[in-house]
């Protein structure tokens, strides 16, 4: 029976909960189940439809060979089971379950949320400033390094320079002499 109950969960992509399986006698007559119910021989279910749309799942069951169908739309549950082929109670009406394909996907919602781009502002905003301060006493703390070797640090700097105007004059010279000499 559970290989049985587990084809329409195939079917349908969800669980399913079973609210009562096998009866024994005694349990059978405190519910006021029908003396003859399947329960009794281990060959119905009651399954609880509240993440289910009962068309569906009454659909999925009768495919999968489910032949006995009661339907207790108070409570809340179907009961199905192998036969004969019957049915009994007041059918569920038809509705949308919460599981619709039109249901967009939590992290679309979540992304359009104006709390989660504000939190991911401020967040992103404090990391920056948290950064500034980091950078602002490292720079301090290496300034007093550093500020001995700023003379030196203008020379380096002019002899960059030196060598960029040195390389410049040494490409001016081979082009003007690669004209002289007829090469383009």
């Amino acid at each position: 029976m559970l290989h049985k109950l587990q084809a329409p969960r195939n079917r349908l992509g969800r669980p399913l909960i079973v609210r009562s399986a096998y009866r024994s006698p005694e349990h059978n007559r405190a519910v006021r189940g029908a003396t003859r119910s399947k329960h009794l021989d281990g060959a119905a279910f009651d399954i609880a439809m509240s993440n289910h749309d009962p068309v569906d799942f009454e659909a999925a069951a009768r495919a999968v060979g489910f032949l006995g169908f009661g339907f207790y739309l108070r409570s809340g549950f179907f009961d199905v089971d192998l036969g004969p082929a019957r049915q009994w109670g007041e059918r569920f009406q038809v509705r949308a379950t919460a599981f619709s394909s039109e249901t967009p996907p939590a992290r679309e919602v979540l992304a359009e949320s104006r709390t989660m781009k504000g939190g991911g502002a401020a967040g992103l905003a404090t990391l920056g400033a948290a950064g500034v301060e980091v950078a602002q006493n490292v720079l301090a703390e290496t300034q007093t390094a550093i500020l001995p070797l700023v003379p030196y640090l203008d020379t380096l700097r002019w002899m960059f320079i030196a060598v960029a105007l040195s390389g410049i004059a040494v490409t001016i010279y081979a082009r003007l002499d690669d004209w002289k000499r007829g090469r383009r």
